[in-house]
């Protein structure tokens, strides 16, 4: 499989701490319900999953945001549960409820009859990849990602989001073997599934430890860190002689950053909690980082949206420059975007990084 020489591969450099003519920015969630082009696709669509298992419209939305914006990253659109609903638990999304499994599994038959899913079931996802990738035509690179085998499991054990993680917590604390034994499979899952993305042609790949922070301290480390690592682990480090950064993302992770540190990845994504500046003191030697504008920013004038932007840039600190690895920042938003947020803010974000930061390197 051929596809364009890349053009901007200044978020890939940041990956790997290399220097780079300026930070490059994109954003979580950044192809969805804020743009009114993707609202009409989805409309054309005629629900979520009609969005995310055509590979006509998956592209279209992926690419959508960077017509808007100058974005140095594109990402699959998609969702982190396809790989619980290609396990058999039939997903589905209300409008303005957000996901739904028809088969939660809260007792020991249902968690032992968990398989890793069949592929062939998945196709759509890496028909998209592939899809998108040419599409782009080596304007950006394109990450593939999942959730995390703990993050799947919380929408697995609940049904749906939750909350107060009460059924999810239960299982965990009362059945510890039945948690363990599910987040195996999980781990296992992912694995397989984002090799398949790269293997379609994903340049990059993230995992979406979106509800590791709702664990407490040592239950994090257990259930969730570990099974991070077990996916880590499996990941191909390299695809037809090009290697493939992996960034993991915990929101509310950053009491555990100096464990994180441990992670055999190459980029850390940190939420608006964290001081950047610490934060690059403790793993920017090890590991890129990823982040950190609270996203609520963004409903501020687009001066004000600049200023913390470049506020973000500023306790980051000096970027990297010279030749082989120092450190690496991509600038993100410290959780998913808004729906409300206006998109002339983002304009003013996008703009706002990339200036300041090239002023930054002069």
């Amino acid at each position: 499989m051929s596809f364009a020489p890349l053009q901007n591969d200044t978020f890939l450099r940041a990956c790997w701490r290399l220097s780079t003519p300026h930070t490059p920015v994109w954003l979580m969630r950044q192809a969805g319900r804020y743009l009114p082009e993707y609202r009409a696709t989805r409309a054309q669509a005629g629900s979520f999953m009609g969005l995310a298992t055509n590979t006509d419209y998956a592209t279209e939305v992926t690419l959508q945001p960077l017509e808007r914006y100058p974005l140095d990253a594109a990402i699959l659109f998609s969702d982190i549960l396809t790989v619980p609903d290609a396990m058999g638990l039939g997903l589905s999304f209300a409008m303005g409820e957000g996901p739904r499994f028809a088969s939660p599994v809260r007792d020991e038959a249902a968690v032992k009859a968990l398989r890793v899913p069949d592929l062939n079931k998945l196709k759509y996802v890496f028909d998209a990849v592939t899809s998108i990738r040419r599409a782009l035509n080596g304007r950006v690179p394109l990450i593939g990602f999942s959730g995390s085998p703990w993050t799947l499991a919380c929408y697995m054990v609940e049904g749906a989001g939750s909350d107060d993680y009460r059924l999810v917590k239960t299982m965990l604390y009362s059945r510890p073997d039945l948690m363990h034994h599910l987040l195996a499979i999980n781990a296992d899952a992912v694995a397989v599934y984002l090799n398949a993305q790269i293997d379609a042609g994903a340049q990059a790949v993230m995992i979406f430890d979106s509800w590791g922070g709702v664990l407490a301290d040592g239950a994090f480390q257990a259930f969730s860190l570990a099974y991070t690592a077990r996916v880590l682990a499996q990941l191909k480090r390299e695809h037809d002689g090009t290697k493939i950064p992996r960034i993991v993302f915990t929101k509310g992770g950053g009491l555990w950053l100096s464990q994180m540190q441990s992670l055999d990845c190459e980029v850390l994504g940190l939420d608006w909690t964290v001081n950047l500046a610490q934060a690059r003191a403790l793993v920017g030697s090890t590991h890129a980082l990823q982040g950190n504008l609270d996203p609520n920013v963004l409903f501020a004038p687009p001066q004000q949206v600049a200023a913390e932007a470049r506020k973000v840039l500023e306790a980051f600190g000096a970027p990297h420059r010279g030749d082989g690895p120092g450190v690496g920042h991509i600038f993100n938003l410290g959780h998913g975007i808004s729906q409300h947020t206006p998109p002339e803010h983002v304009t003013a974000l996008v703009e706002a990084v990339h200036s300041h930061s090239r002023q930054m390197r002069l």
